[in-house]
């Protein structure tokens, strides 16, 4: 048996450009599916696997899964980063899938069986104030989820619009806030972190009194303070016992976790944006953080996070797999694979599946009470439609991430400096 094909499918069924690789074998009918989306550069993911990967893997046998994640990893020379990590995922996921259907068992049988039969996830609930954020919070109770992530105003609090370049409008960036602006600022995702900070506790404060200690409370930072004011968030929601404070700092502060861990007990998740093992080792072989929550296509696939799912229960570190919407229905089947086997799993965030996304994906994982379960199908036990797929073409500003641009990758603090998003 040979692989005779790696392809890209690019489809946007709920208006967030995912990307699917299909493998195919030379064996009738028999094929792989695996999530490559690194949603803000697609094109690049989808380059990176019909010019490099598809030439470099034809005629191999599909059944040697880690050499051909070794080769695609080593081939380009220069390794690591989203676009190459993404491209390898997809054909790592889909290796994985064929070698389900070929035992004809579904891929957590070979990966060791069960050891929960589901996995408990988190979602979000967001609100322009505190009690719009209870009443989403109330809402996924209602639903029976028992952990949930409370945002409000999105990433970094509610901003408002920059004026045009060249404008001397020096409005407020933050509602109340009276922080001003010097002329001549960019347009961008302006928000004031000081403002942002202080309302977080504020927040927690409300929704615990009206809900108590019985769910779960979740918040990610989404690295948007600075080191020190990350330290003293994680200090001031101790009361709040959060089930972890996500991304309080950016990759490039891994010193500062050190300085976290001296001065909070509030459990640190962590992992979002790595694509490379040194980013996570310090981190866990010196148990700085409690949960790491990693893209699984941005670091290779299936393969890669098994090992590291590994490496993370000898520190004590938990698994909390990154899964919001542009992670396609395949990726997370992937992640809920390795959620029921890994006996270190802590959590998994899951966006949800609307009804085109379940048409363009048969077989999605099914939600009962706040659990994700993984269906009996051999492999990942989920396909894609490219027929249906087809039907939702990436338009231009979602194919370019918005002509290239990006709005919320353009955050900006008051006086107009870009920082991370």
């Amino acid at each position: 048996m040979q692989i005779t094909r790696v392809k890209c499918i690019l489809t946007a069924p709920a208006n967030i450009g995912l990307a699917v690789v299909k493998v195919e074998t030379s064996e009738p009918g028999l094929y792989g599916v695996g999530c490559a989306t690194f949603t803000q550069r697609l094109l690049l993911v989808r380059s990176a696997v019909e010019e490099y990967l598809n030439p470099l893997l034809v005629g191999r046998d599909p059944h040697q899964i880690e050499d051909i994640w070794q080769l695609c990893y080593q081939n380009s020379y220069w390794r690591n980063g989203p676009a190459l990590n993404n491209a390898l995922s997809g054909v790592d996921q889909a290796l994985w899938d064929i070698k389900g259907k070929l035992a004809n068992l579904p891929l957590y049988q070979l990966l060791g069986g069960k050891v929960r039969p589901a996995a408990a996830l988190y979602r979000h609930a967001d609100g322009l104030d505190p009690q719009e954020v209870l009443d989403n919070v109330l809402r996924l109770q209602a639903e029976g989820y028992q952990y949930i992530r409370c945002q409000m105003g999105g990433y970094g609090g509610i901003g408002k619009e920059a004026p045009q370049p060249g404008s001397y409008n020096n409005v407020a960036v933050y509602g109340g806030s009276g922080r001003r602006r010097p002329g001549h600022t960019q347009p961008g995702d302006y928000f004031d972190p000081d403002l942002y900070a202080r309302s977080i506790p504020a927040l927690f404060e409300f929704i615990r009194s009206k809900i108590g200690f019985a769910t779960q409370l979740l918040h990610d930072v989404h690295e948007r303070l600075a080191p020190i004011d990350a330290v003293r968030l994680a200090k001031a929601l101790e009361p709040y016992r959060l089930f972890f404070l996500e991304d309080p700092l950016a990759p490039e502060d891994q010193e500062w976790f050190k300085m976290i861990r001296q001065h909070a007990t509030t459990p640190i998740a962590m992992g979002e944006l790595f694509t490379h093992p040194l980013e996570w080792k310090p981190l866990i072989v010196n148990q700085l953080i409690d949960f790491i929550r990693v893209h699984l296509s941005d670091i290779g696939g299936i393969t890669p996070a098994r090992k590291l799912a590994t490496l993370c229960e000898a520190f004590g570190v938990r698994t909390a797999f990154h899964g919001p919407g542009d992670v396609s229905p395949v990726g997370h089947a992937a992640n809920l694979h390795l959620d029921v086997v890994v006996p270190n799993f802590g959590i998994q965030e899951f966006s949800g599946f609307d009804a085109a996304l379940e048409e363009v994906f048969p077989g999605c994982p099914q939600v009962h009470d706040g659990f994700l379960y993984p269906n009996e199908a051999p492999g990942l036990g989920i396909d894609i439609d490219e027929r249906l797929a087809a039907r939702y073409p990436l338009h231009p500003d979602l194919l370019q991430f918005r002509n290239g641009v990006g709005d919320w990758t353009q955050s900006r603090l008051p006086d107009g400096t870009l920082w991370r998003p």
